[in-house]
């Protein structure tokens, strides 16, 4: 591929331009060919063995190597598949529940450190603002480890199982609900608020009948953001589970893998990974709703009454 330089004739009667040839390597405005080969293989680098693991999901047979035909019979309708196997549908369940559990908790505690975070005007804010974002980039087996050792020896009044893995699951969860919900709020300002307040309307009413319409689309993604990572999560889950009754997907696919491997747990996990996926597009939906149409939030004002 050869590229043509222009450039104005060195003479002010003549209007043409003189062409120059430039190598390929040299011209920037030529296509990426090499950062795009790079991207696309490693996009199929990473893909290709998920792609790999939903495919012997749908083996008719055990091999997990050997393509053998399709069938469902490792998610339902067998013995052996998720939904008959009473161990994995216990993980998946436990983990189900858990997830909700964590969005249930953490999305309302990271929406009101978002607004009361916003809200302060001090020196120590930034400090604060500055502690709030520390789980995000603490090494999550510094914080698994931490947490187990305050559980089984500072709060014991919290037992190892389903109440220790929540708390564990909203301490580095809080911080995603912050993030996405305080840039938000930083988005909107306070005007809208204070024109409530000028209207008439106290500051509950207000945050109840401006603030949180215009932050719902945040909210919402925050929470699906959450729900994903609690449904992922194997350190914090192997550190504070327990015994085998709390068990989740990541550590039933961690110890199960090892010992006697069957399609089923590619058909576990298949399902984790299609749960992980819808979160995130959801998230995705989410965050673009936030792109209402123009005067929305002056009518939202106008009907305020």
């Amino acid at each position: 591929m050869t590229a043509l330089e222009t450039r104005p004739a060195r003479s002010g009667r003549d209007a043409a331009a003189t062409r120059k040839w430039v190598p390929p390597w040299r011209n920037p405005w030529r296509r990426p060919y090499v950062l795009a080969t790079i991207t696309w293989l490693y996009i199929l680098w990473w893909l290709l063995p998920v792609v790999i693991a939903v495919q012997f999901s749908f083996n008719d047979g055990r091999s997990r190597s050997t393509w053998q035909g399709f069938s469902t019979q490792w998610y339902c309708c067998n013995e052996g598949s998720v939904f008959e196997d009473p161990s994995l549908l216990l993980s998946l369940k436990n983990s189900l529940i858990l997830g909700v559990a964590t969005v249930l908790v953490a999305t309302p505690l990271g929406v009101m450190l978002a607004m009361g975070l916003a809200r302060w005007r001090s020196r120590t804010s930034k400090v604060a603002n500055g502690i709030a974002l520390v789980p995000l980039v603490t090494p999550e087996i510094v914080v698994a480890s931490a947490l187990y050792l305050v559980m089984t020896n500072l709060y014991q009044f919290v037992p190892l199982g389903r109440p220790a893995m929540l708390l564990g699951h909203v301490t580095f969860s809080v911080s995603y609900v912050l993030v996405i919900v305080r840039s938000r709020l930083l988005n909107i300002g306070g005007e809208y608020e204070e024109a409530a307040r000028d209207l008439g309307a106290n500051s509950l009413q207000a945050i109840r009948t401006i603030l949180v319409p215009l932050l719902m689309p945040s909210i919402f993604a925050s929470a699906m953001i959450v729900f994903a990572t609690s449904l992922d999560d194997f350190v914090v889950s192997q550190f504070l589970y327990g015994d085998a009754a709390n068990i989740t997907v990541p550590i039933k696919l961690y110890s199960a893998v090892r010992t006697a491997p069957t399609p089923a747990l590619n058909a576990l996990a298949s399902l984790l990974l299609v749960g992980s996926f819808l979160a995130l597009i959801l998230a995705y939906v989410g965050l673009r709703a936030r792109k209402r149409r123009p005067g929305s939030a002056l009518e939202d004002l106008a009907d305020y009454g």
